[in-house]
């Protein structure tokens, strides 16, 4: 079974940075990907970024390309997220989530997430 656990969440000044940590395991071929959704009070969650563990390749939404980088560490089976220059519309619980390749946008198509870390952006 596919377990995710993520790390890292807190509160940040906007112009500052966070790194958030998703540690899976379970996880036992390379035909997956890993995302990172993020879900704001009265929104709906989306997809902020994914990373392909067959290939290394990656994706970004729109409004956090440039700021946000998605990176894996194989040997230790962990995802990261490094975010900079943060606004207060990142402001969300942050989920780790893993499926299948290939992946489709929608939350509602992955199949395994974690519990979720609060990022809050305020001065």
């Amino acid at each position: 079974e596919v377990q995710l656990v993520e790390s890292g969440g807190g509160l940040v000044q906007p112009g500052g940075s966070l790194r958030l940590s998703c540690a899976a395991s379970g996880i036992t071929s390379n035909d997956y990907a890993v995302g990172w959704f993020r879900q704001a009070p009265g929104k709906e969650r989306e997809r902020v970024s994914y990373i392909s563990l067959r290939d290394g390749s990656t994706d970004y939404a729109h409004s956090v390309k440039g700021r946000f980088t998605i990176s894996s560490d194989n040997a230790k089976n962990t995802v990261y997220l490094q975010m900079t220059s943060l606004k207060p519309e990142d402001t969300a619980v942050y989920y780790c989530a893993a499926d299948r390749l290939p992946v489709l946008e929608h939350a509602w198509f992955w199949d395994y997430w974690g519990q979720g870390t609060q990022v809050t952006v305020s001065s």
